[in-house]
């Protein structure tokens, strides 16, 4: 048996265990999503957002990508968040990196990695701008762990810049944005920043909403 075979009957077996216990529980989410998060996480495979919260299905609307970057040209990402705040209504983002990101240690290096560079290049752009606290951690991979934390903060600063989240911010009073990391060495999440409608971002990025 190949291994992707492997993965469609354990597919079937986990379909059949919900129904056995839930006979419901493919209904009511046929027609209906309703989830009061919106989690940007990393697209490592060690770090799925509804094994780590320990959520089910539903509870959870997600955007995975490298290192978890909040991009202001990332149309993939712009659609995500416009549907989860306007469409869905989610009332909490969630951005979640981890430490040993190897997107955040590859941004770190001189290397040229090809395509991935333009991606990393957004980074790199945050280390800059801490560069004196990151080059005053000697070891590397601690360094690098400060790092994907002060990432973290970064795209949720980001995502504060938005005209989507400060429309909705204006209306409603939500989203709120947390900044979360998790711990891959012992499966634990700790939140390091968290912005709200009440947040002072520069002037310059603030939109006139009408």
């Amino acid at each position: 048996m190949e291994s992707h075979e492997k993965l469609i009957l354990q597919n079937r077996a986990w379909a059949q265990e919900r129904v056995k216990y839930d006979k419901d529980f493919f209904k009511r989410h046929q027609f209906v999503q309703t989830p009061e998060f919106l989690w940007i996480g990393c697209s490592d495979s060690r770090v799925p957002a509804n094994e780590v919260t320990g959520t089910e299905p539903g509870d959870i609307f997600v955007h995975r990508n490298i290192a978890n970057l909040v991009v202001h040209t990332d149309l993939n990402l712009l659609s995500v968040l416009q549907y989860a705040v306007q469409v869905l209504k989610v009332k909490t983002i969630i951005v979640c990196g981890h430490y040993g990101c190897g997107g955040v240690k590859a941004a770190m290096t001189n290397n040229d990695y090809g395509l991935i560079n333009k991606w990393l290049r957004n980074i790199k752009d945050t280390y800059r701008i801490h560069r004196q606290e990151l080059e005053a951690i000697e070891n590397f991979d601690a360094r690098a762990d400060r790092l994907v934390e002060l990432n973290v903060m970064e795209q949720c600063t980001n995502l504060a810049k938005t005209s989507i989240v400060q429309r909705a911010w204006k209306g409603e009073q939500r989203p709120i944005i947390l900044g979360w990391v998790y711990h891959i060495d012992n499966g634990l999440i700790d939140q390091v920043c968290r912005v709200d409608h009440t947040c002072d971002i520069d002037p310059i990025y603030r939109y006139i909403i009408e």
